[in-house]
């Protein structure tokens, strides 16, 4: 089963988050997952890529044709889709996927999460959704999410689209208990 990671593509950030990024990717592999992903050779998109890489995991890049540049896309996927546009690129992302993590990132990261989880809420989708919490990362957009419920603007029900996870053991083991109740 393939597992859709969105997440950073600076190489900026904290070297904890990379190492976590590589040890998800690794972990994956080892436990049969593939990796669907932006095709980034940067940030935590390309470090997940190079973990998955170092147990001969299976890689799905999928990249906007204007990305295809030296140096931006992992050279390595197994399959690498380019695509027009990025909103062609979600798509494909979601329709190779039989679940979504969201590692620490921005914008596009952030925007990549809301939209599969409206998804799931609109009953487009019913694939599971994992926060990889890395360092407390998400806990203010757990805490936005936890007080939009509280304050009536989401049903509760809407909260369990969703789990958050610290330990990336233990996100791949509830994939694994959702996909095996399928």
């Amino acid at each position: 089963m393939n597992l859709c990671l969105y997440g950073a593509s600076s190489n900026e950030i904290d070297q904890s988050y990379m190492d976590a990024a590589y040890s998800l990717g690794a972990e994956m592999a080892v436990r049969g997952f593939g990796l669907v992903f932006g095709g980034g050779a940067a940030g935590l998109m390309g470090a997940a890529a190079r973990g998955m890489s170092s147990r001969n995991g299976v890689l799905v890049g999928v990249a906007p044709s204007f990305f295809n540049r030296p140096g931006v896309l992992y050279g390595s996927c197994t399959e690498l889709i380019l695509t027009e546009t990025m909103r062609e690129r979600k798509l494909i992302m979601e329709e190779r996927s039989g679940g979504f993590i969201m590692t620490p990132g921005a914008i596009g990261t952030f925007e990549e999460f809301f939209e599969i989880l409206t998804l799931k809420q609109l009953g487009r989708h019913g694939k599971p959704i994992a926060i990889f919490n890395v360092r407390g990362y998400f806990d203010g957009l757990v805490e936005v999410l936890n007080k939009a419920i509280d304050e009536k603007f989401m049903t509760p029900e809407c909260g369990n689209l969703y789990r958050q996870f610290s330990e990336a053991g233990e996100m791949l083991d509830w994939f694994g208990e959702c996909f095996s109740a399928q």
